[in-house]
């Protein structure tokens, strides 16, 4: 049996595309995936459900977010350049799309208690607010390192009435609050667990697929309303999980006309320690539940992500990007921490608009490919960066 979310590729009734995904867990954590597993597709199927969400992400969140022409970087960079405004949606950043649908989801199958990891804090805001939106009692794992480094989102989550637990292992990141979230999960079993990207097990990535999708099908009908054409030539998208570009991705997959093509943090260099680029340098393994490219060592044990960006910093990539990169449907860049900061920069004095150092790292890419002149070249602008102006400022001159 197969559950087809559009005409690019199929993922089987196990969680499989291709030859990742799936669902390897411990056997404490079985009950909960299963009745998700069980109950996901027919839920969010639902007309109801459907209705309830989509008026939600109309009048709550500000969808549809604007698909925008960017003069001054078209000229640039001698191209028709659109940037898909995500960062406009309500909290900043398109986790949004995903933390609401979850939490509407959890509230139909009965759960009350939600938790949730957070790396760069979007996904910590997003599902806090849904939470305190739908009368959910939320708590959010984050590393020690990005609670540092991510203030302002951490403030705003404690505002929205969510605990925040901190992760203190290993690098204090992504990883290990991800880590302590699964942990807490086979402890808490009458919880419910919002995953924020395309990562984890089945039904996972498929799960946040699907929410995320509805930003690929405005691009369809904007882009149509803007040029009489549904297709792009190029979309860019930063992958960390790769929740952003799935969503920005989705409907052209399989679509030989339009080039997807994903950003990873390459960090100091991928021929550094200090990376995150996961398909550059990962390989094969398991990660929190799936299969798909990691980074590790010969052993099989997890080595340590970098980047600037916290959004970014996590060892893996979901399976569908996975199999996206092996099949050929998409393409995937790598950018470095001083290519994001740079294109960041670019993008703050030419269209006035300061990007979360997740999305600059797709920017970067504009100097990595030639475009002709009448290409159509769309940027998912995935989230504002308001959480990351410390950051900036030590190194604006």
């Amino acid at each position: 049996m197969q559950t087809q979310l559009n005409k690019g590729y199929n993922i089987t009734e196990n969680g499989y595309y291709g030859d990742f995904g799936g669902a390897y867990i411990p056997e404490l954590l079985y009950k909960n995936l299963k009745e998700l597993t069980d109950n996901y597709l027919k839920i969010t199927e639902d007309e109801d459900f459907k209705k309830q969400l989509n008026l939600l992400l109309h009048d709550y969140v500000g969808r549809p977010t604007p698909l925008y022409f960017a003069k001054n970087l078209s000229k640039k960079y001698n191209a028709k350049i659109y940037l898909k405004r995500e960062d406009l949606n309500h909290t900043g950043s398109h986790k949004i799309n995903n933390a609401l649908g979850q939490a509407l989801l959890a509230k139909k199958l009965g759960k009350q208690k939600i938790i949730a990891e957070t790396g760069a804090g979007q996904h910590g805001v997003a599902t806090a607010t849904a939470c305190a939106l739908l009368g959910l009692d939320c708590t959010i794992f984050m590393g020690e390192v990005d609670i540092e480094r991510q203030a302002p989102n951490v403030s705003r989550i404690k505002m929205l009435g969510a605990k925040i637990i901190p992760a203190c292992s290993g690098t204090k990141t992504l990883k290990d609050a991800t880590n302590e979230a699964i942990r807490y999960w086979i402890n808490n079993t009458d919880s419910y667990y919002i995953i924020g990207s395309v990562v984890g097990p089945h039904p996972y990535p498929d799960l946040v697929t699907r929410f995320q999708s509805i930003i690929s099908k405005e691009i369809k009908k904007q882009l149509y309303e803007l040029e009489g054409k549904e297709n792009p030539d190029y979309i860019l998208a930063c992958i960390g999980g790769g929740s952003n570009a799935a969503g920005a991705f989705c409907d052209f997959i399989g679509n030989s006309k339009v080039k997807l093509i994903g950003i990873e943090a390459e960090g100091k260099g991928k021929h550094t320690q200090h990376t995150a680029s996961t398909l550059q340098v990962g390989s094969v393994g398991i990660i929190h539940g799936s299969k798909t490219f990691l980074m590790q060592n010969d052993d099989g044990q997890i080595t340590e992500p970098y980047s600037i960006s916290a959004g970014l910093d996590y060892p893996g990539i979901g399976p569908l990007h996975a199999y996206l990169n092996e099949t050929e449907l998409a393409s995937y860049l790598s950018a470095t921490d001083e290519e994001a900061l740079k294109a960041a920069f670019e993008l703050m004095k030419l269209e006035g608009i300061i990007p979360a150092l997740e999305s600059a790292h797709a920017f970067a890419a504009l100097n990595k490919i030639k475009f002709k002149p009448e290409e159509i070249v769309i940027i998912n602008l995935s989230g504002r960066g308001d959480k990351d102006l410390d950051t900036y400022l030590k190194y604006y001159n």
